[in-house]
């Protein structure tokens, strides 16, 4: 697993958050909710075009796109967290995403900023129990009066229900 170095030298676990330290996420938007990633997953940000469907695929996939020469899967996150009104417009985007060495892409209803988030601006994921599934909401982070939904994008794609990055076994 990849370690972040702190002020103080100690070492956290990629995505942990250390007292002074900032995080930036790319924010975007499903629905009325606004959610974030890492930045550091995403390496480009393109507008919605054409996809090739996939026979027998989840609903959730999309289908592929050709990328300067890689197939790229597409994943509809509003499919994927069955969000109704799915709707493609002149504001959905695709953001290319590099997981675990994999590039896909996700369906979002539009890319809103790139935020720095501290350690006191970041609330942990609520504990809904088994009622809702926030095994990949990594907490909340909040800038005035906004609230954002951190996504652990990778946790989300490494999962076996998606299967799209294979399993590493430690």
């Amino acid at each position: 697993m990849f370690q972040e170095q702190t002020a103080n030298n100690a070492t956290e676990p990629a995505g942990a958050v250390a007292a002074g330290i900032t995080n930036e996420y790319l924010t975007f938007r499903l629905g009325k909710e606004e959610y974030g990633i890492e930045i550091l997953k995403v390496q480009e940000i393109r507008g919605y075009e054409a996809i090739t469907q996939i026979a027998n695929a989840p609903n959730f996939i999309k289908g592929v796109v050709n990328l300067r020469g890689i197939i790229v899967p597409i994943i509809d996150m509003r499919i994927k967290f069955n969000l109704s009104d799915v709707n493609y417009d002149q504001f959905t985007v695709v953001i290319i995403l590099n997981v675990a060495g994999r590039v896909m892409g996700i369906v979002v209803d539009g890319v809103s900023d790139v935020i720095n988030l501290t350690a006191d601006q970041l609330r942990p994921a609520p504990g809904l129990g088994a009622i809702i599934d926030t095994e990949y909401i990594m907490g909340l982070g909040t800038i005035d009066d906004r609230m954002l939904i951190l996504i652990d994008i990778e946790k989300m794609m490494s999962s076996s229900d998606m299967g799209l990055i294979e399993q590493s076994i430690n």
